[in-house]
């Protein structure tokens, strides 16, 4: 028998129909209704109603067709077998105006032929009974679409976090109900979230063979998309267990691997979210800027000047963000999701520190799970010491625990002081911390964060005491009382002076 065409629309339980206390449904033969679902209501007066079934229906009647000889000969079990060989998924019989009750026959032949059949009672119209279907499979259809689109926006908000890809593979398992996976080019798992549907679960403790194990069906159904280049597949396992995979990025190899005991009409949907994210975060960028960036890099390592490569970088001023994720050390994927998130594929990871080139005119916002501190745009030339900008900015970001601190550089009152003076004075001033960077930086950021000793320490990752210690030796080389505010200040313009 052909698969019945149904349509897309969520179907509905049929406990759902016989719930409804307007209709006073009554299921009086066939298999226990919480097995089956609706998707759709059909009236037929016609002795062979198969031509006019496309699947999945409750079927309408009130016997009209029925001969008056009908219950001595097989005219019953030939209706029913006709109804569930067309696909139909019960039957529903009016007991008014025809016949004043349900035949017997009828009865005995849905029994048979497994078909839920139900007793519509005289008060009750066929009109009744399909427009309470269709606004049932209305409330279905609006309730998948609300789910879809909540997936959906955890999904999004998964792959802004520091671990883009395993959270994207927990949220969608959860949201399927089952296990998602990552594949490499190879067929290698690389991550994976959720668990095996309990179908799989039942299969593994039947059998000592794991070649028909879920998980392996799913591995092999991944292998061979990759094989065959296709952009999905899908299969479904003796236990039940529905698989699909979905290839990523445009021939890369990556494959997204799902596994659920169930498959609902928007899972498809969510699914295929959750591939283009993950083609995002798991892409290289193959387009003509991907070609620049990497001919910007090999002039630059051929000894190019920066301003004669930034051209190809498509920006003539630009800002450095550093950033550091709130929960844990961040990885390649998590830092080229950021590089994403600010507008740019210039990403530098080192450590537990992102470092991201973002040209000027893309102004980075706070990032859910990052601690961000952006410097202020600078020509090419000064990459280094927007770098060192954004390190300081990242560093007040977070002993303040500010999501996102930017470099200032709005004019300051050592501004009305010729240049040359001003650093002439400051090299004077700073000079007995000249050879000591690890006093003018610790002497910088405790300036910054209005002598805080605790913030300091968290700024520059060191203990307090050894900040105390520090601006202890400064106030001796210096020869003065960091205490005075007067004397603070006018260290702190030398120092904004020095950086310059």
């Amino acid at each position: 028998m052909p698969e019945p065409s149904l349509p897309p629309t969520p179907p509905v339980p049929l406990t759902a129909l016989l719930a409804r206390e307007d209709l006073a449904l009554r299921q009086i033969a066939g298999p226990a209704a919480a097995g089956t679902v609706l998707h759709g209501a059909h009236t037929s007066e016609m002795a062979d109603p198969y031509p006019y079934l496309l699947g999945g229906e409750l079927l309408l009647t009130a016997g009209v067709h029925i001969p008056e000889a009908a219950g001595s000969g097989t005219y019953f079990d030939d209706y029913v077998s006709r109804i569930v060989a067309a696909g139909g998924a019960a039957l529903g019989f009016g007991v008014a105006p025809v016949h004043d009750t349900v035949p017997r026959a009828l009865v005995a032949s849905c029994e048979t032929f497994g078909l839920p059949l139900l007793e519509v009672p005289p008060r009750t119209t066929f009109a009744a009974v399909g427009r309470a279907v269709w606004q049932l499979m209305e409330h279905a259809r609006t309730a998948e679409l609300r789910r879809v689109t909540e997936a959906q926006q955890s999904l999004a908000a998964a792959a802004s976090r520091p671990d883009p890809v395993p959270a994207v593979l927990h949220r969608l398992a959860r949201h399927l109900g089952g296990r998602a996976v990552l594949y490499g080019p190879e067929g290698a798992e690389i991550a994976a979230a959720g668990r095996m549907p309990e179908g799989a679960a039942r299969a593994r403790e039947d059998t000592d063979q794991t070649a028909g194990e879920s998980p392996a069906d799913l591995t092999a159904l991944a292998r061979l998309l990759v094989t065959r280049g296709s952009a999905s597949a899908s299969d479904t396992t003796p236990a039940g267990v529905h698989l699909t995979a979905y290839a990523l990025g445009a021939g890369q190899g990556f494959v997204l691997g799902v596994a659920a005991g169930r498959r609902d009409p928007g899972d498809h949907t969510i699914a295929s979210v959750a591939a283009v994210l993950l083609s995002l975060l798991t892409g290289e960028q193959h387009s003509g800027s991907g070609a620049a960036r990497s001919s910007a890099l090999v002039r630059l390592l051929l000894g190019d000047p920066a301003e004669d490569v930034v051209p190809l970088l498509g920006g003539d001023r630009w800002l450095v963000v550093r950033a550091r994720p709130e929960e844990r050390t961040p990885d390649a994927l998590a830092a080229s999701a950021l590089g994403a998130a600010l507008g740019s594929p210039l990403v530098d990871l080192a450590g537990d520190v992102v470092r991201v080139l973002v040209p000027a005119g893309r102004e980075p916002g706070p990032q859910p799970g990052w601690t961000l501190g952006v410097s202020a745009a600078v020509a090419p030339g000064r990459w280094q010491d927007a770098d060192a900008q954004a390190a300081r900015a990242l560093g007040r970001a977070r002993a303040t625990r500010t999501a996102l601190v930017r470099y200032g550089t709005r004019a300051a009152l050592a501004e009305l002081v010729p240049p040359d003076e001003a650093e002439a004075h400051a090299r004077a001033l700073l000079a007995p911390l000249a050879d000591n960077p690890a006093l003018t930086e610790t002497l910088r950021t405790w300036l910054s964060l209005h002598g805080s000793w605790d913030r300091t320490a968290v700024a520059l990752s060191v203990h307090r005491n050894t900040v105390r210690q520090r601006i202890a030796r400064c106030a001796a080389l210096l020869g003065t009382d960091l205490d005075d505010p007067d004397v603070r200040m006018e260290l702190w313009f030398a120092l904004r002076r020095a950086e310059r």
